[in-house]
C-alpha cells in the first residue's frame, strides 16, 4: 500500500479533503482543482536516487510511491510511460542549438501522453468502486480512457468535439466506448457541458484530462518529469517546451519537477515554456497580459490544425501560470504553418512522426530560437505528445499522396524528377 498521500486541497478555496473520502470535485462547486499533497518527510526517509535507480524504467508505475491509487492491486496499466528521451542531433544542428532532446510520448500504448493520466484515473476509479465513466475530449484523452476502461471492464461515455479526427474516433469505437460527437464549440465547450450533466445526474465518474473534474489524472503526466531527470543522469535541463490546451500537462510537468525539488533530488526547476497555436491561444494571452489565473478569458472561436489543443478555456490555467512563474519560464504563440514545419522537421530529421498537437512544442522552440530566447549552449527538452496517425487527414493534406506509375523505368525517372525534384 502507498501510504504517502497526505491530503487533497482545492486550488481555489483551499478546502482540504482526505483521499479515503473519495473526493472528485470541490464541494464548494467553485471549479477548483483538488491538488494532491504527499508526505515528503516520510518519503525522504527512503526515496533517494539509489532507490529510484534500482528499478528499471519500464513504465510510470516505478514511481508508485508518488501516485494514487493507494492499493497496488488497483493499478490498471497497459505499460504506459518509460518513453525514450531521444538525443536529436540532426535537429539540433539544423536549429543551431547544442543539445535538443525529444521526450517521445508517441510510444505510449494508445499513441499519446494521455495514457499516463488515464491509467491513474481508471486505477482510482477502480479503487473507488466506479463502473461507469464519462469524459469530454478532443480525442486523445478519450481514446486513452477507453483503452484503460476496457482493460478494467468499465463503461465509457465519451463526448468529443465535432472536428475530432477519425483516427481518434476509431480508437474509441474499437475500445467499446459510447461515443458522441458534439456540435457547438465556442466560448463554452459543449463536450464539458454534457460530461458535467452525466456526472451530476447519473453519478458517472468524471474522467477528462483536466483537473477541476478529475484531480487524479494530472498525477500521471508528472512522471514525465521524473523520467527526464533520471534519463539525463539527474541533470535538470535549461528548458522544457510543453504543448498546451487545458494546461493540465503543463501543470503536471511542473508538479513532477517540484516533487523532486521537495525530495532534494534536484535543486531547481527548468524553465517551462507553454506553446499554443495562434488559432487558440487563451492561456498564452492570459500569461502575457497578466490575467487573473482563475478568470482567464475563453477564446471565442478556436480554429487550428492542432485539434488536441483546441480547448477554448484552459481549465488548469491557474496551475499552468504558477508553473511558468515559479520556473521563470515563458509562453509562445505559434502559427499553424510553423506547427506543420515542426511536424516535417521531426519526421525528416529524427524519424519521429507527430500529430500537429504533438509537434507544437518543437514549433515553440523554433520560434523561441528565432527570437533569441534560447542560447546555443542551452540544453532543451521538447515534449512530443501524440502520434502522427492520430490525424491522418491533416497528414495527407501536408504530405500529399504518392504518385502512381507503371512498372516502367523511364516513367519512374520522369515522375521522380517532377514529383520529388531528384534524379537517380
Amino acid at each position: 500500500m502507498s501510504k504517502y498521500i497526505a491530503y487533497l486541497k482545492c486550488s481555489r478555496c483551499g478546502k482540504t479533503y482526505r483521499y479515503e473520502d473519495k473526493p472528485l470535485t470541490c464541494s464548494q462547486n467553485d471549479l477548483g482543482r483538488l491538488d494532491i499533497y504527499y508526505d515528503y518527510e516520510k518519503l525522504k526517509e527512503f526515496y533517494t536516487k539509489e532507490y529510484v535507480e534500482k528499478n528499471p524504467l519500464r513504465s510510470q508505475w516505478k514511481f508508485f510511491d508518488l501516485l494514487p491509487p493507494k492499493m497496488e492491486d488497483n493499478i490498471v496499466t497497459l505499460g504506459e510511460g518509460g518513453t525514450p528521451l531521444i538525443k536529436a542531433e540532426r535537429l539540433a544542428r539544423e536549429l543551431g542549438v547544442k543539445r535538443i532532446w525529444l521526450k517521445d510520448e508517441t510510444r505510449n500504448p494508445t499513441g499519446s501522453f494521455k495514457d499516463r493520466g488515464m491509467s491513474v484515473s481508471v486505477s482510482v476509479a477502480k479503487e473507488f468502486g466506479f463502473k461507469n465513466l464519462t469524459t469530454a475530449s478532443s480525442g486523445n484523452a478519450a481514446a486513452a480512457l477507453a483503452a484503460y476502461a476496457a482493460k478494467a471492464g468499465m463503461n465509457v461515455y465519451a463526448f468529443v468535439i465535432e472536428q475530432a479526427g477519425y483516427g481518434k474516433i476509431a480508437q474509441l469505437l474499437f475500445y467499446g466506448a459510447k461515443v458522441f460527437k458534439v456540435r457547438g464549440l465556442g466560448e463554452e465547450d459543449p463536450t464539458v457541458k454534457l460530461m458535467r450533466l452525466t456526472y451530476e445526474r447519473y453519478g458517472f465518474y468524471p474522467s477528462p484530462s483536466f483537473g477541476p473534474f478529475n484531480p487524479y489524472q494530472i498525477e500521471g503526466p508528472k512522471t514525465i518529469s521524473y523520467e527526464i531527470v533520471e534519463q539525463l543522469n539527474w541533470k535538470v535541463p535549461d528548458w522544457v517546451f510543453v504543448p498546451v490546451g487545458a494546461a493540465s500537462l503543463l501543470t503536471g510537468v511542473w508538479k513532477g519537477f517540484r516533487d523532486y525539488v521537495q525530495l532534494g533530488l534536484i535543486d531547481h526547476l527548468p524553465k517551462l515554456v507553454a506553446v499554443q497555436s495562434s488559432g487558440n491561444p487563451p492561456f498564452v494571452r492570459a500569461f502575457k497580459e497578466g490575467q487573473d489565473p482563475f478568470n482567464i478569458r475563453p477564446w471565442p472561436k478556436p480554429h487550428t490544425i492542432a485539434w488536441g489543443l483546441e480547448d477554448p478555456y484552459p481549465w488548469d490555467g491557474d496551475g499552468g501560470i504558477t508553473a511558468l512563474k515559479e520556473s521563470k519560464g515563458d509562453a509562445e504563440e505559434v502559427s499553424d504553418s510553423l506547427i506543420l514545419k515542426a511536424m516535417k522537421y521531426l519526421a525528416s530529421y529524427e524519424g519521429v512522426f507527430a500529430e500537429p498537437s504533438g509537434a507544437a512544442g518543437l514549433a515553440g522552440l523554433m520560434q523561441a530560437i528565432s527570437e533569441g530566447k534560447v542560447g546555443r549552449d542551452d540544453e532543451v527538452v521538447v515534449l512530443v505528445t501524440g502520434h502522427g496517425l492520430k490525424d491522418p487527414d491533416i497528414v495527407k493534406e501536408v504530405a500529399g499522396d504518392a504518385p502512381i506509375i507503371n512498372a516502367d523505368l523511364d516513367e519512374f525517372t520522369t515522375v521522380l524528377k517532377e514529383r520529388y525534384g531528384l534524379e537517380p
